[in-house]
């Protein structure tokens, strides 16, 4: 049924969530696990934050690396083979491309991400991928999972 499956995270407790999912799918389809963080950046970029060692993309993308690393130690627990990436751009567009490139056969997404300064990943991201999504998507979030097929 699926031998690929791409979870793109925010570290979030939705996308937690959904790397659970995605890594109890692998476990039972003997699939891999490709774990996709997309950093936001935007103008604050190259500006160092009050307080903090490094600019904003440095400090960001450490976290987003953080959030990956954490996600494959859970799979690897499992038995999955998983492979991580951390990129920056526009979440929909990144995770779109990146599933492409790599021929994921599902799409495994939480229904909300983090807001705010911190902000990767939002709920609109997991709208943007199903609506424009060539694969299937498993919206994962509170009481209710949705598969999409396109």
């Amino acid at each position: 049924m699926y031998d690929r499956i791409l979870v793109p995270t925010d570290g979030s407790d939705h996308a937690d969530a959904a790397a659970e999912t995605a890594i109890d799918l692998a476990a039972t389809l003997n699939a891999s696990v490709d774990v996709l963080c997309v950093v936001e950046v935007g103008p604050l970029g190259s500006i160092s934050l009050p307080g903090e060692r490094g600019s904003a993309e440095e400090i960001l993308g450490e976290r987003a690396r953080g959030f990956v690393d954490e996600i494959a130690e859970r799979a690897r627990a499992r038995d999955v083979t998983v492979a991580t990436e951390v990129r920056e751009g526009i979440p929909v567009r990144e995770i779109l491309e990146y599933a492409g490139e790599i021929d994921a056969d599902v799409v495994v997404m939480g229904s909300r991400g983090r807001g705010g300064i911190g902000r990767m990943m939002l709920g609109s991201v997991t709208e943007g991928v199903t609506r424009h999504s060539e694969r299937d998507v498993l919206v994962v979030g509170g009481e209710a999972t949705a598969l999409s097929e396109s």
